[in-house]
């Protein structure tokens, strides 16, 4: 029986794969691991080449899907960086979309483009998160949910009464899509986004990207540092010369800017506003779950909350109640058969499931889960 050589350490590698091929599979690997939502966005680009349904009415699911990212990124500024508690980001998404209306639909004199409108509906909306924040920065916890939760009831309530200006609840419509009236190179932009969903479907991914690269930026920026350092110790922050007046005003000013391109889209992608309900409280609740459910301060895991709860919501619950209704599962209507008919349970469900066996969310933020660990073990 042979003895093993002193010294000797067996390999454990595969045979065949070279060293250095294996340090960059496992290099590739880690990025994706931390940069995993530049894969996603990847294979999204491409998937309309390959997925004909994208071009129907699938790829309008999906395009709404992109929105509520957007929106959901933008209150994970205020929520996730900052530690302030928004239950008003519905009201700056019907605020965007309004304004988006106002300076385009044909009933108004001012008919403007849609970039030139997307521009002014995100400067209204950040002017609108300052007024907003400047008399509430003595606020902290439920005293600052309750305004916010206020002042998303106040907005939802006089959209609908202006109805000179907002339609009331008929809201307003038509809203021209991007490009109208401009051709290049023979393609008439407006009648393209009008007649396939990609269009828009290529427009929403591309400034979720965007948003996407500035929040990262910002997250490792001087300012992204300040919201990080008033969410843990406001009075320490303020002791090593960061001004917390200043900081929690851009978390508004940013969190409602976002939140404004997000409405501008999706009032761009229907072609109308819809009526001052689809602005409402329970919009609210939904876009902070997702950022709960994916982790607050992650954004991936912001996306993949949105991916899961708005997902369920707009693609698979309609899927479902469409299969069951064509497998005459339900042939009385009943609500107790509806897939849909369960949302708010399953919804419900997910998010004790989630504080109960992972509080720091799916996808944490690394300082989050940390803090939340650190915690644990010192109790």
């Amino acid at each position: 029986m042979s003895q093993p050589v002193p010294g000797f350490v067996p390999s454990t590698a595969p045979p065949g794969r070279p060293e250095g091929q294996r340090k960059l599979l496992a290099r590739c690997w880690k990025f994706l691991a931390q940069r995993w939502e530049w894969s996603a966005l990847t294979i999204l680009a491409v998937a309309p080449l390959v997925v004909p349904a994208l071009g129907g009415a699938l790829g309008g699911q999906v395009t709404t899907l992109f929105i509520y990212c957007i929106l959901a990124l933008g209150l994970n500024v205020m929520v996730g960086y900052t530690g302030l508690v928004h239950l008003g980001i519905a009201a700056f998404f019907g605020i965007g979309a309004y304004v988006m209306a106002i300076l385009t639909v044909p009933m108004f004199p001012f008919q403007i483009g849609f970039l030139a409108a997307a521009v002014i509906s995100v400067l209204v909306t950040a002017g609108v998160g300052l007024a907003l924040g400047a008399p509430t920065l003595r606020l902290r916890g439920d005293y600052l949910a309750i305004v916010t939760l206020g002042f998303g009831e106040v907005a939802k309530v006089t959209l609908r009464n202006l109805e000179q200006i907002t339609g009331g609840m008929k809201g307003l419509n038509p809203v021209p899509p991007p490009g109208a009236g401009v051709t290049v190179g023979g393609i008439n932009l407006g009648q393209a986004f009008a007649i396939d969903p990609r269009w828009f479907y290529y427009l929403t991914l591309l400034l979720l990207a965007g948003v996407v690269v500035a929040m990262r930026r910002l997250e490792d920026s001087r300012l992204g540092r300040a919201w990080m350092a008033v969410r843990e110790d406001e009075l320490a922050a303020s002791a090593m010369g960061i001004s917390a007046t200043r900081v929690k005003l851009s978390a508004f000013a940013m969190s409602s800017a976002v939140a404004g391109l997000a409405g501008c889209l999706y009032a761009a992608s229907l072609s109308t506003t819809a009526d001052p309900n689809a602005y409402d409280f329970n919009r609210s609740i939904m876009v902070l779950c997702a950022v709960i459910l994916g982790g607050l301060g992650s954004i991936p895991g912001t996306l993949l909350g949105v991916a899961l709860l708005v997902g369920f919501d707009t693609v698979l619950a309609p899927w479902a109640d469409s299969w069951i209704q064509q497998m005459n599962i339900n042939p009385t209507g009943s609500s107790l058969l509806s897939f849909s008919g369960w949302r708010l349970a399953i919804f419900g469900l997910a998010l004790v499931l989630v504080m109960r066996y992972r509080p720091e969310g799916l996808v944490p933020s690394r300082r989050i889960a940390a803090e939340l660990h650190s915690a644990e073990g010192q109790a």
